[in-house]
């Protein structure tokens, strides 16, 4: 059985400075900025290295998975964007995985809440969260041969990261 990793992420905190400002096009803030690399050079040393990035076409999504991609060696030219994945149920974010190409072993998820918080509370019935926090990371391994079987793979939550956790 093939060992997958699925990688969820929250994107970082975002601006409300522009009140005018759509909530599509809303930008990261200056601790938002700071914290996506933060968040990047822990994965990277954890030895989490994606094949494929999928991120939400948001503007805080698409500055948060470009900042990530960069710490951890990934070509941002790559990301995939998808708009489906802005404020999208767990469902579509399921549907996201079914689609993934079975040559991926490692796949990073960048999208928002409350689905996110939904969708990983669903992983597993040892983990649940209240809520995943700016730039949260829940990382599961998966045991299928293909990403279409997800929902009836086992899975492992085997990470819960974020901004401000430190760990030796």
């Amino acid at each position: 059985m093939t060992q997958r990793t699925l990688v969820m992420i929250r994107h970082a905190k975002s601006s409300w400075t522009n009140p005018l400002q759509s909530d599509f096009e809303r930008p990261l803030n200056e601790r938002g900025k700071k914290e996506a690399p933060e968040m990047g050079k822990k994965l990277k040393k954890a030895h989490i290295i994606p094949d494929l990035i999928i991120a939400s076409s948001a503007k805080r999504t698409k500055q948060t998975a470009k900042r990530i991609a960069e710490e951890v060696g990934y070509d941002v030219e790559n990301i995939k964007w998808e708009e489906k994945l802005y404020h999208c149920i767990p469902s579509v974010l399921e549907e996201t995985i079914y689609e993934v190409s079975n040559s991926v072993k490692t796949v990073f998820i960048v999208a928002h809440n409350p689905g996110i918080t939904e969708f990983v509370n669903q992983l597993v019935p040892e983990f649940k969260i209240d809520n995943m926090p700016t730039c949260g990371i829940v990382a599961t391994h998966v045991e299928t041969e293909e990403w279409n079987n997800f929902s009836i793979a086992n899975k492992k939550v085997f990470l819960f990261e974020q901004p401000g956790n430190e760990h030796n």
